[in-house]
């Protein structure tokens, strides 16, 4: 496939940014997403919803609406550049203070317990992957797509989320953060659907876009309709094909 897929469906969701209008308003003059917001997730069980943060049902959110039936046998990938980083600064914190560790807590703060909570709810065995690649999560979890469908899976759902690290970590951060998350449903490259494709690039790295993270500037690329997005360490390209 030479790194290239269809686009066959995508949803993303953020504070002031929900319809598919939102965003594609946004792409053409995106800002920063400011404040979180927590979706109605009506679609998931009430006794399980109760179990996410914020960011958790944003990313089973866009999910959702990315794949509206469940889907049995098609494979799903789900990365996150800090994941659920604010539970897991809750529970460290709790630990400096002497306080026990909740079981539950933190087996709902490891990088997998999203999809796991996604797969649970919709009653999916299939194949899912968890994966984290920094900034450049999105390529990550796209190479992994797309060794997916060379391998013969007819789609792939892919989601990325990523939120604000606590402020403890604020000398740390490279990059603008916020509270967003967006899915895609891929495929191979077929007639009637939007074509990119994710390549080798040999050249100087992105600059900085609209002060945005990477990972939402990546979806910018997709709906406003460019034909290229450099990677921030200049390895990768995002390519747009007629």
């Amino acid at each position: 496939m030479d790194g290239q897929f269809s686009l066959l469906g995508w949803s993303a969701f953020a504070a002031g940014l929900e319809s598919a209008e939102d965003w594609q308003a946004w792409a053409l003059a995106p800002t920063l997403p400011a404040g979180i917001a927590t979706p109605a997730l009506a679609e998931m069980p009430a006794m399980q919803r109760r179990r996410l943060e914020p960011l958790g049902r944003m990313a089973l959110q866009v999910a959702w609406r990315c794949q509206p039936e469940a889907a049995p046998g098609l494979p799903m990938v789900f990365a996150s550049r800090h994941g659920d980083v604010a539970r897991t600064y809750e529970m460290l914190a709790g630990l400096a203070r002497g306080e026990p560790l909740s079981p539950t807590h933190f087996g709902l703060s490891t990088h997998n317990a999203i999809a796991a909570q996604y797969s649970i709810a919709r009653g999916l065995t299939d194949n899912y992957l968890a994966v984290s690649g920094g900034v450049e999560s999105p390529e990550a979890a796209v190479t992994e797509a797309l060794a997916l469908l060379a391998d013969g899976a007819p789609e792939v759902l892919v989601v990325l989320y990523d939120g604000p690290t606590p402020e403890p970590y604020a000398e740390y951060r490279d990059e603008p953060e916020a509270a967003w998350a967006w899915a895609w449903r891929i495929a191979a490259p077929r007639d009637g659907a939007p074509r990119l494709s994710l390549q080798p690039h040999a050249g100087a790295p992105a600059k900085a876009a609209a002060a945005l993270p990477h990972g939402l500037d990546v979806l910018r690329f997709a709906l406003a309709g460019e034909g290229g997005l450099v990677s921030p360490s200049g390895t990768r390209c995002w390519h747009r094909h007629a």
